[in-house]
C-alpha cells in the first residue's frame, strides 16, 4: 500500500478549505516553510503528523523551535525539506537523499535532477501575483517517490 505524504509551503498564515481538502488522506504532512503562525501547524496536524521548517518570515517566539532545515525518512525515502533553495547545500550534509522538499518561491515545481526528485509545492497561501495557489502529494510506492502538483480552485481574486 502506498504511503501519501502532503506538502504544503507558504501559507503566510492563510489556512484555506481547500488546502485542508487536499491534504485529507495523508499519512504525513510537510510544511515548507513561511507557515506565518502557530494555528496553521496545529490545523494541518488535526489531519496527520507535521514536518515543518522554519521560513524566511516565521518570526517570533512561536517559530523559534521550528528548524530551518530537517531530514525524514519516511518508507525507506529520506526527505530534505529546506524553506528556500539557495541554502541547500548549507543544509544538506553528506548523507544520501531521495527527495528535496522547498518552498519560498511560490512557483510550484516538481523536477528530478541527478536521481534526486526536487518537489517545490508552491504558495497555500494568499495568492502572488499570477502563480497558481497549490499544494503537492509525494507517493511512495515500491520504495519508489512520486509526486503530484494539486492546484486549488479558488477565487481568481484570493
Amino acid at each position: 500500500m502506498p504511503c501519501i505524504i502532503g506538502i504544503i509551503s507558504d501559507t503566510h498564515g492563510l489556512m484555506r478549505p481547500e488546502a485542508i481538502a487536499a491534504l485529507h488522506g495523508s499519512s504525513v504532512i510537510i510544511h515548507a516553510g513561511d507557515i506565518g503562525n502557530e494555528s496553521v501547524l496545529r490545523t494541518l496536524e488535526g489531519i496527520a503528523p507535521v514536518y515543518a521548517v522554519r521560513g524566511n518570515n516565521d518570526t517570533g517566539e512561536w517559530a523559534a523551535t521550528i528548524p530551518i532545515a530537517t531530514r525524514v525518512t519516511i518508507a525507506e525515502i529520506s526527505i530534505h525539506v529546506l524553506h528556500d533553495i539557495g541554502e541547500l547545500n548549507a543544509t544538506l550534509g553528506t548523507e544520501p537523499v531521495h527527495v528535496v522538499v522547498t518552498g519560498h518561491s511560490h512557483r510550484p515545481l516538481i523536477e528530478e535532477r541527478h536521481g534526486i526528485l526536487f518537489v517545490n509545492p508552491g504558495s497555500a497561501g494568499p495568492r502572488r501575483f499570477t502563480l497558481p495557489v497549490s499544494v503537492a502529494t509525494l507517493e511512495i510506492h515500491d520504495k519508489r517517490p512520486t509526486a503530484t502538483l494539486i492546484e486549488l480552485s479558488i477565487g481568481k481574486r484570493s
